[in-house]
């Protein structure tokens, strides 16, 4: 049994988790307003409510 407290995401495996070629680094691509931004940078904020695992095989399997 999972508590919500307890739940973590891993930004490797997100789908909004891209790579930029002219910064040569990884980051978040999803748009926070004001609170998200500021619970994200405080750290009181675990699971990411945007989170969508990244399946690049899943249209593969679609077809």
């Amino acid at each position: 049994m999972t508590s919500e407290k307890n739940k973590t995401t891993n930004c490797e495996c997100c789908a909004f988790y891209v790579y930029d070629d002219i910064d040569d680094c990884y980051y978040c691509d999803i748009n926070l307003d004001e609170d998200e931004m500021s619970r994200f940078l405080s750290g009181t904020n675990s699971a990411c409510p945007y989170f969508q695992f990244f399946d690049e095989y899943d249209l593969a399997r679609k077809q």
